[in-house]
């Protein structure tokens, strides 16, 4: 779907301002139906488990590889952020509980830096450590 010709943003009624942001969001498959298996309690630790796994897990780090899939992927065809915040997630806490034990646990804050987009049907191998 070809995007709408350029227009002075200034001059848009309320009701052309809506009509565009609609346009977008329905580009974006807002209006597509999710899959029945995303209804399922367990869709995110599925989701995360089917890009991460591990390759060395020890009391102090894990390394693991992390693959591009299109599930998750965002409109330009590049692993989504939430996809890497929610891996790095699934990683350090694989990290906490080689160091630690299986002992109950949560993630307060998590802080992610993007050096480079990675595209669809690529691998990136992940390292984390734990230091006391």
């Amino acid at each position: 779907m070809p995007p709408p010709p350029p227009v002075d943003p200034q001059r848009l009624s309320p009701a052309e301002s809506r009509e565009r942001t609609l346009h977008f969001f329905h580009g974006l498959g807002v209006d597509v139906p999710l899959p029945a298996s995303a209804e399922r309690a367990d869709a995110y630790s599925a989701l995360v488990r089917a890009i991460v796994s591990s390759a060395t897990v020890s009391s102090s780090r894990v390394s693991c590889t992390l693959t591009i899939s299109p599930g998750v992927a965002n409109q330009y065809n590049t692993l989504h952020g939430g996809a890497v915040a929610a891996a790095a997630e699934a990683v350090g806490m694989a990290c906490a509980r080689a160091a630690a034990g299986d002992k109950e646990m949560f993630l307060g804050e998590l802080s992610t830096a993007y050096l480079a987009a990675a595209r669809v049907n690529v691998s990136i191998l992940e390292k984390l450590s734990y230091t006391l």
